[in-house]
């Protein structure tokens, strides 16, 4: 109960003092609380900078999170988010382009981290009418407490338009789940797409890497879509120091087609490099993604939390509340006040909630009382030196987050103990 009442102050404390361009704390809230007398400055500085590496330490952070204006978010963390946030619409259907594969990892996961592939470091190539490609997604950002249990490789594919009209590019790519609204004849074939762990440089300059096969996937050329691959035991092994990192090979080739020219041309709708395609504009909602699921130890997994329940249990507690006994009070948090909505990216702000309001003598039942605060009560009635019992939170729930770390890495966070759910004497 204590470890809950301290969350919950934390977060309270935050909504006062929190925002700035150093730290999460700004210098006006510095300011305001060193100037307030209760402590000498170094004392007051002290006690901030605490504060503050509690806060941090809450979301995981090293420091304050400034992303750069060409920070990307991929529309699918985005979906994530809607389908995912215990505070959300729970009506969100699952997107298209999230495969049972996904859902099911998502659903064992408190924390799934989007990693776009350092294009610094890709290398291209065309073997035997095959293209390759070899990624590499830096992965030290994700902490070491951190249990990788799934992750997936996303890669977009272009609908293949058929040989009466050059193929366009008018899939918006800012919607994961849009497909071409071109209406030329496709080819009606498929393509296989391989996806590989890396596991060493070639022996020979033009020889291929060491690897192995961690999924396969025999695509139609007609639809516009995204494909997920599983790459979790390649990811698993790099996270746990099993194995080195160096990356992946996607080779994507039509298994109807000898090499040559229309190979090619058909290899070059599946969006993996820049240097493929000629529509700049939406490179970045198109490219590659890696998508990982994780537990770190405390509290829940991100699905499944059923808030309708919780409510009808807070308007039957409602009903038998006076105004001034210990009961629930309105607390909405503005991430824009506080100077969060610079990297959290959804939601924009929540209702928290806070307890306040009087233990009286007889403790009602509705009060939600232990037999600690009962007794305490009672003595106080006869003894005006013992306090009375205090109004506290007594049920506690998560929310979700999306934001940017200090990065510049998309995470989907599921934190416990922000919504304050019930009151009570304690």
């Amino acid at each position: 109960m204590v470890a809950v009442f301290r969350s919950l102050m934390v977060l309270l404390l935050a909504q006062v003092l929190l925002g700035g361009a150093a730290g999460l704390i700004p210098e006006v809230g510095r300011r305001k609380y060193s100037e307030s007398g209760k402590q000498s400055p170094e004392q007051s500085e002290n006690f901030l900078n605490e504060f503050e590496l509690r806060l941090l330490n809450m979301f995981g952070l090293k420091r304050r999170p400034n992303p750069s204006r060409q920070a990307v978010v991929p529309q699918y963390m985005v979906d994530l988010y809607r389908m995912h946030s215990v505070n959300g619409d729970h009506s969100t259907k699952r997107p298209r382009s999230m495969g049972r594969h996904a859902e099911r990892a998502a659903s064992k996961a408190n924390t799934i981290r989007s990693f776009h592939h350092e294009e610094s470091m890709e290398a291209l190539a065309s073997l035997k009418g095959r293209t390759t490609q070899q990624f590499f997604f830096n992965l030290t950002s994700i902490p070491g407490e951190e249990l990788i249990t799934s992750a997936e490789l996303r890669v977009y594919r272009d609908q293949v338009l058929g040989a009466t009209a050059a193929p366009t590019s008018n899939t918006s790519h800012n919607s994961s789940n849009r497909s071409s609204t071109n209406t030329s004849t496709s080819v009606g074939g498929i393509h296989r797409i391989n996806v590989y762990e890396v596991f060493g440089a070639p022996a020979s300059p033009r020889g291929e890497p060491l690897t192995r096969l961690l999924d396969t996937r025999l695509v139609q050329d007609s639809l516009s879509r995204w494909e997920s691959f599983d790459v979790s035991p390649a990811v698993s092994q790099w996270s746990s120091g099993g194995s080195h990192n160096h990356g992946f090979m996607v080779e994507v080739f039509h298994p109807d087609t000898q090499g040559g020219e229309e190979a090619q041309r058909q290899s070059r709708h599946v969006r993996v490099s820049r240097s493929l395609h000629e529509d700049q504009d939406s490179w970045p909602q198109a490219r590659p993604l890696l998508v990982t699921y994780s537990h770190d130890g405390r509290g829940n997994a991100v699905l499944h939390r059923d808030k309708r329940q919780a409510a009808g249990h807070r308007k039957q507690r409602r009903k038998h509340q006076h105004k001034a006994n210990c009961h629930r009070h309105e607390l909405d948090v503005d991430f824009s006040e506080v100077g969060w909505n610079e990297w959290i990216v959804a939601p924009p702000g929540y209702h928290a909630f806070y307890c306040h309001g009087v233990c009286p003598f007889p403790l009602a039942d509705h009060l939600n009382s232990t037999n600690h605060a009962i007794v305490q009560t009672l003595v106080n009635s006869v003894n005006s030196n013992i306090p009375r019992a205090c109004c506290v939170p007594t049920e506690l729930s998560p929310i979700s987050l999306l934001y940017l770390d200090e990065y510049e890495k998309v995470i989907l966070k599921n934190y416990q103990d922000m919504v304050v759910e019930g009151c009570g004497c304690r």
